[in-house]
């Protein structure tokens, strides 16, 4: 199954850009790590097999970047990936909405 996030800054409703996200299995190994586009957006190369997985944000250095002090150095999502979970293309979204004070995160389309 593949893999993508969008990451939007919901302070100044801009997309996160260069914010650094790596893919962890339930294990911790890291699987792949990589930044988000001009859009906010990643898609990760790797095809996942079912399991138990964990998107690792670096929320605290994009923000830092920008000058903002943030609670939350970094944002971890752990979700589990099965057959049925990716619908009939086989894709997974997991969407981030971030902000210094909180964040929300769901499965998208």
């Amino acid at each position: 199954m593949s893999l993508s996030t969008h990451v939007l800054n919901t302070a100044t409703g801009a997309p996160a850009a260069g914010l650094t996200v790596g893919l962890y299995t339930g294990q911790a190994t890291l699987v792949e790590s990589g930044s988000t586009n001009a859009d906010g957006r990643h898609r990760f190369i790797a095809e996942l097999e079912p399991g138990t997985y964990r998107l690792s944000f670096d929320t605290g250095t994009y923000l830092a970047e920008a000058g903002i002090s943030s609670l939350y150095p970094y944002v971890d999502v752990t979700f589990h990936v099965t057959a049925e979970r990716g619908g009939p293309d086989g894709h997974l979204h997991v969407p981030l909405l971030l902000s210094p004070f909180g964040y929300s995160t769901y499965q998208g389309s």
